[in-house]
């Protein structure tokens, strides 16, 4: 599988469920969220950069589908429900169309 498969799956995560996370300004909220935002952020980059890490586009699609519902996941996933702020499992059928369609299988 070519390394360009991997990249459009990594460039599909960070758009539409990393960048979102990221971008996300502390204005406005409660120091308990604005707390909760910076832990959430760093957490999201820690995962851009592991995805961006794998070496194949099946190890992205083998990575994601277990961060669905890793016990360390889903904490994040509740944070970021909490603060308004998409998940993986928000674009969960969105990927697996876009990993499909390049004809990545894991």
């Amino acid at each position: 599988m070519s390394t360009d498969a991997k990249r459009q799956l990594v460039d599909f995560l960070v758009k539409r469920a990393f960048d979102p996370v990221m971008k996300a300004r502390p204005d406005g909220r409660s120091d308990a969220d604005r707390r909760k935002l910076e832990h959430v952020q760093k957490a999201t980059q820690s995962e851009i950069e592991r995805f961006r890490g794998y070496d194949s586009a099946e190890e992205v699609v083998v990575n994601f589908k277990r961060d669905l519902d890793s016990r360390a996941a889903k904490k994040i996933h509740a944070e970021l429900k909490e603060l308004k702020l998409p998940t993986i499992n928000d674009i969960r059928d969105e990927f697996e169309k876009e990993a499909s369609a390049l004809g990545v299988r894991a």
